[in-house]
């Protein structure tokens, strides 16, 4: 643990580093000229990849943006982040195309058939020159499976409008998807109630 400044010499030279830190940091965020609209991936086993995906949703309502949301696999569940999005008729979209995860249908095709749904009105969206922000919660899933063609949805991402910001989320992102992407964040487990206390998916926590 760093010891704490106390003398006056060495408030002086912390104070100093400070002022050093400020002007690298000023001089790195001068050079920061580019805008463009950011293709973002959400992976990893850890919790919060739609959480952090539906925060950027709120972000964007605060500041006047236009938000498409297409839901891949979670159709079934009623999540808190809907109903607040769904205040916001004028500025948020929401598309609930899943039918629930793969082991609950048990029925390939037909997932298939709700993949390619869902990425239809995806593709919509990306193409709406009103939206400014489309998340595609879960894609990440059925991509893992093949329920979709990879080289066309990279395809669509690479083309898309060049101020639109488009975000993956799901585990197990491909490679290719990745490389792709602008920022990549993955979310790492270190602990888990569901797991180390039996403790069952609670409302306001994962949904």
């Amino acid at each position: 643990m760093a010891k704490k400044p106390t003398t006056d010499e060495e408030l002086d030279r912390a104070n100093e580093k400070s002022k050093k830190r400020k002007e690298a940091r000023d001089k790195m965020l001068a050079d920061k000229t580019v805008e463009k609209g950011l293709l973002i991936v959400h992976t990893g086993k850890g919790k919060g990849k739609s959480t952090a995906a539906f925060g950027l949703a709120a972000r964007a309502v605060g500041n006047g943006m236009k938000v498409g949301v297409v839901q891949f696999v979670k159709g079934k569940w009623e999540t808190g982040e809907r109903a607040v999005l769904e205040h916001f008729p004028d500025q948020v979209t929401i598309r609930t195309m899943g039918e629930g995860f793969t082991w609950e249908t048990q029925d390939k095709a037909r997932d298939i058939t709700a993949a390619e749904k869902a990425w239809e009105a995806s593709k919509e969206m990306i193409a709406e020159p009103s939206y400014d922000l489309v998340i595609l919660d879960e894609l990440n899933i059925v991509l893992r499976y093949d329920y979709l063609d990879l080289r066309d949805v990279l395809d669509i991402f690479a083309n898309k409008r060049d101020m639109l910001h488009v975000v993956v989320t799901g585990r197990n992102a491909k490679p290719e998807l990745i490389d792709a992407a602008d920022l990549v964040t993955e979310m790492t487990q270190i602990k888990h109630p569901f797991r180390e206390q039996n403790v069952r998916a609670q409302k306001g926590i994962e949904f």
